[in-house]
């Protein structure tokens, strides 16, 4: 009897995760088809084939719903708990090259461009948006490669605030790609070319901070 009912209580846990993660996907549907003020509980309801109540239930109510779906892709961004140690520059140059790589491909993705363009456009309406999309889904990647900078800091690779090393990197790494994508007016790069513009950042932002002994280079 106890493993019996063991094995229901699983059984319906795997149903709640399943309904769940159907709910959600209908409420970003619903959020990038009709907009996050406009859009209702029971649209979302409706798509997801579920009661208001099993939604309330579930997941909350429609800011917890938007909040959850960001949250989502937000964790992509982390550091691996297996980050190499950072002993000398070439690892670190590997460490940065993978993880904009990473930032680059995920961020690039057209359903998260369609996620900052709803912040745009819900800016005056619902400011909530980007509230959410700033604390949870760009700190996320921040606070990685902040924790990356950190690391190299402490190997005696780096010299400087981690904050301020992880915004020069990322300024590389992005230039204008970021508005380009935004704007419309350019395709998702392609992996060879993620690739190259991750391993270029990383070579430029060594550039620009050499170990003490080396002395600036100029290219």
């Amino acid at each position: 009897m106890a493993t019996a009912s063991m094995s229901k209580r699983r059984q319906e846990g795997g149903d709640e995760t399943a309904v769940r993660e159907r709910i959600l996907e209908a409420a970003f549907a619903a959020f990038m088809k009709s907009g996050y003020a406009t859009t209702s509980t029971l649209e979302i309801a409706t798509r997801a084939r579920v009661s208001k109540r099993e939604l309330y239930g579930l997941v909350g109510n429609k800011q917890e719903m938007l909040i959850a779906c960001i949250s989502e892709r937000a964790r992509r961004f982390d550091v691996p708990a297996d980050l190499p140690v950072l002993r000398d520059r070439e690892t670190l140059a590997q460490v940065l090259t993978s993880f904009g790589t990473k930032l680059v491909r995920e961020i690039s993705d057209p359903t998260v461009i369609a996620v900052f363009r709803l912040a745009i456009a819900e800016a005056s309406q619902a400011p909530e948006v980007a509230r959410a999309l700033n604390s949870i889904g760009r700190e996320t990647s921040r606070a990685a490669l902040r924790k990356i900078m950190a690391r190299a800091q402490a190997s005696g690779l780096l010299a400087g605030r981690p904050a301020e090393l992880a915004e020069q990197f990322a300024g590389l790494l992005w230039r204008d790609l970021m508005v380009s994508l935004l704007l419309g007016v350019t395709a998702q790069p392609s992996p060879r070319e993620i690739a190259g513009r991750a391993r270029d950042a990383a070579a430029a932002f060594l550039r620009l901070h050499p170990l003490p002994n080396e002395g600036p280079t100029l290219t």
